[in-house]
């Protein structure tokens, strides 16, 4: 029996930096041919990226999701602007693009929830802009977990070159980090990123757990809550290993292939090897959701906002996971 195909909406991002473009160069990508795609935003918005990048998009125009026929083309647009045709400032945040990025969300997620959509892959946004636009939560993350109901542990992941890092604290003060480092808080991520990756096509993951103090000692921390919840993740049939000390565990776990993820404690103590290895290649997985939603890890990057600079690489890796993710959930 053949699967069914999946439906990937596809959104623009932040009119005012490099989604617009990065969608343009996306969408003439061939990768994007082996799927159905509906993109949500508004028409000038996108018409706007093409003109930076060069390109056309053969794309079938709707105002409504009832309209889309995937018999006669794989890739739809479905136009929200209502008649509006706002111009967009490039480079500057305001309340007009958090709104526009919004809406466009809210409908995405709203056809997910009615499993119209599999998977969701958007631009770039601007977390300016979207709580001036209204967003009342510190990151979009939180926002589609109220939307979509979501009740059970959730949490960023960042990728690259298809290795993993999940957090047990995010966006907090250093000082309020050692509090909040318990068994049960840790094991959360374990699990999650576990789970999340074999829905990618990674069988078995070897799950690294990092350390909270230097080299894993001068602390408490790691012999009270950090191994014991290792020991637990081993008992669920997980393969988690640690504590790596956070100087060199990239080294041993990304670099030397040693394992497929990192779980961090704190925010900084990841995303700094992460990025120092491959800033320009990283992937955000919203974990814990019940629809994959990706996004490329960096900005909306204002700099290079028009310029025709932005580089397809982290958005087309972004895409990639978010249709594999959808096409391994509907084999379950």
């Amino acid at each position: 029996m053949s699967q069914k195909k999946i439906n990937i909406g596809l959104l623009l991002g932040d009119p005012s930096g490099i989604g617009p473009e990065l969608v343009s160069k996306l969408l003439n990508d061939e990768l994007t041919n082996s799927t159905n795609i509906v993109v949500i935003g508004e028409k000038n918005i996108l018409e706007a990226g093409n003109e930076i990048t060069g390109e056309s998009s053969d794309l079938n125009f709707v105002e409504k999701f009832e309209q889309i026929n995937f018999e006669k083309g794989n890739k739809f647009f479905l136009d929200i602007s209502k008649g509006k045709n706002h111009n967009y400032k490039l480079s500057e945040c305001s309340k007009e693009s958090g709104e526009s990025v919004l809406e466009a969300l809210d409908l995405a997620l709203q056809l997910s929830k009615e499993d119209k959509i599999q998977a969701i892959n958007f631009g770039p946004f601007n977390k300016t802009s979207l709580k001036l636009g209204g967003n009342k939560y510190s990151d979009e993350l939180h926002l589609m977990a109220e939307r979509l109901n979501v009740k059970n542990f959730f949490c960023e992941f960042n990728v690259i070159d298809n290795f993993w890092t999940a957090r047990v604290t995010s966006h907090i003060p250093i000082r309020e980090v050692p509090d909040q480092i318990k068994k049960e808080k840790i094991i959360k991520p374990i699990k999650l990123i576990n789970d999340t990756m074999k829905l990618n096509g990674i069988k078995e993951p070897r799950v690294a757990v990092q350390a909270l103090n230097p080299h894993g000692e001068f602390g408490t921390e790691e012999k009270d809550e950090i191994i014991p919840a290792i020991e637990e993740a081993k008992k669920m049939g997980i393969k988690a290993e640690g504590p790596l000390p956070c100087d060199t565990s990239f080294i041993t776990a990304y670099k030397n292939k040693n394992h497929d993820c990192i779980v961090g404690m704190y925010h900084d103590a990841l995303q700094s090897g992460l990025k120092a290895f491959g800033f320009d290649r990283g992937v955000t997985v919203q974990g814990g959701l019940p629809v994959p939603i990706t996004t490329p890890a960096h900005g909306t990057a204002f700099d290079i906002a028009g310029k025709n600079k932005a580089n397809l690489e982290p958005t087309l890796n972004s895409f990639k996971i978010a249709l594999t993710m959808a096409e391994n959930k509907n084999k379950l």
